[in-house]
């Protein structure tokens, strides 16, 4: 590490949701915030934020399934800002539909962020960390990663692959004091969930369960809140969880019963 420099920690979909409540958690833990996302009003927006309360932040437009383009930003932070510790792989998005109707570009786009976004991040800021010796990789997958929905068979599938992808990873990197684990949200409050929503009852419907989608409701009587999921992604990079690694963390309410 270089002589005053920061320690980092890096999330991808950082302009809202989960991802934004992520780099505040790990703002508040003292951490450079290094912040990834598309939406460049938004993810200004987080950055400005932080500062203003006195948070050292710094805003990166990145497609995040980009190669060249990740490396370039990973290489920047690495050389200017300081060491990137913790890498969380937030980003994500939804395509709805019945596998027959999904287009090709729909099931494209999926895999895309949701799982070759985490592989090109987690191998790029991996190389770093190697060499170090040390270091965190927390992807955010979803409960829908290990439990058949309808209408979701991209989305699921994207998260099951991303899921897998980071034990596998986690297994490779145990040899250099590198830890890899996964955090499944459920049902969390955020604008993604709220498109899912078919009227003013979308939560309580998400909280009851649905016989006809074979959807179990939540035991807990309530859904996520980002906070909740940043939690478990901050105690996961944390030393706390220093003999924890390829394992997931599902964060449900008991939507999925501990399956």
């Amino acid at each position: 590490m270089g002589e005053g420099k920061p320690s980092v920690a890096l999330i991808t979909g950082a302009a809202q949701g989960i991802g934004k409540e992520v780099a505040r958690r790990f703002a508040q833990e003292g951490f450079f915030v290094a912040l990834l996302d598309q939406n460049v009003q938004n993810l200004h927006a987080v950055e400005e934020s932080l500062k203003s309360e006195h948070y050292q932040a710094k805003a990166f437009s990145v497609d995040i399934t980009k190669s060249k383009d990740v490396e370039e930003i990973i290489d920047d932070i690495e050389k200017n800002i300081g060491p990137i510790e913790c890498l969380a792989n937030v980003a994500g998005v939804l395509r709805m539909g019945k596998t027959v109707e999904l287009s090709d570009e729909d099931w494209a786009a999926t895999f895309a962020v949701n799982t070759t976004g985490v592989f090109v991040m987690s191998r790029t800021v991996s190389r770093y960390m190697i060499n170090r010796r040390r270091g965190s990789i927390v992807t955010v997958s979803s409960n829908a990663g290990h439990m058949p929905r309808i209408d979701m068979a991209a989305y699921a599938s994207s998260k099951a692959a991303a899921t897998m992808f980071t034990k596998c990873l986690g297994l490779e990197l145990a040899q250099f004091g590198i830890r890899c684990n996964v955090v499944a949200p459920g049902s969390t409050n955020t604008d993604m969930l709220k498109l899912l929503w078919e009227d003013e009852k979308g939560e309580e419907n998400l909280i009851k369960g649905s016989l006809d989608t074979y959807k179990t409701g939540i035991p807990l009587h309530k859904i996520a809140t980002p906070s909740d999921i940043a939690e478990a992604v901050l105690f996961l990079s944390s030393d706390k969880a220093g003999h924890i690694t390829m394992n997931s963390l599902c964060v449900d309410g008991g939507a999925t019963l501990g399956v």
